[in-house]
């Protein structure tokens, strides 16, 4: 099994780069699909909500399938679109995971009481200068939980993306335990390499926790 841990970490940096992509681009459509619903913007507001209740209410595996194998080669035909599975798996990862963490700012942004855009509207501030300036600030840090669970979510669902041809650890794991049947191995160090990933995110959640809390404490 240690033999394999090697191959399975060089598959792994397929894995890294796809989840921080994912992360990356998932939360910032996040941002702007929650300010969009609380300030109740027409038409986008609604377009919004039915966006999350979708991508929230059906499986990801169904998302993947349909997006690469229905829709890609729908546009293929059409466009001459050309789009690797690689970046088929970051499209609906990041959409996916959208929808998740909007719900989670939404969540946070709803929780900070409503005097304080009152207040800051009322000095001469635009709704998106409070919401920079004031809101957001105190929103995240009460999302901070929820949007680390969606990250390490992110991270795992990954593995969900060598069914469209994506050659990360699952795909690696895979091809390793067909042609030296070591699918137990495989396995455990794909686990166990996952689980060192969400161990260090876990981490990093916690410390960042920490320093928020004593910087709230301190003011």
């Amino acid at each position: 099994m240690v033999g394999l841990i090697p191959t399975m970490l060089k598959y792994g940096g397929v894995t890294l780069k796809l989840s921080v992509l994912a992360i990356i681009f998932g939360l910032i459509l996040a941002f702007i699909i929650a300010i969009v619903i609380d300030a109740k913007v027409p038409i986008l507001n609604k377009v919004f909500k039915v966006y999350i209740s979708f991508f929230r209410g059906t499986p990801l595996m169904s998302q993947l399938f349909c997006f690469y194998f229905g829709v890609l080669p729908l546009l293929n035909h059409d466009t001459m679109l050309r789009i690797s599975s690689f970046y088929a798996a970051l499209i609906i990862l990041s959409l996916a995971s959208s929808a998740y963490m909007a719900e989670s700012l939404r969540a946070a942004i709803t929780s900070i009481h409503k005097g304080q855009m009152e207040a800051s509207q009322s000095i001469g501030m635009t709704y998106m200068q409070s919401m920079y300036h004031i809101i957001l600030p105190q929103a995240i840090r009460v999302a901070i939980p929820t949007l680390f669970s969606s990250f390490i979510n992110i991270v795992k669902d990954t593995s969900l993306v060598f069914a469209i041809g994506v050659k990360e650890m699952m795909a690696q794991a895979q091809l390793e335990g067909s042609s030296s049947y070591k699918y137990l191995e495989a396995f455990v160090c794909v686990l166990l390499i996952y689980w060192m990933i969400t161990s260090i995110m876990t981490f990093v959640q916690s410390r960042l926790e920490k320093k928020m809390g004593k910087m709230v404490g301190d003011k």
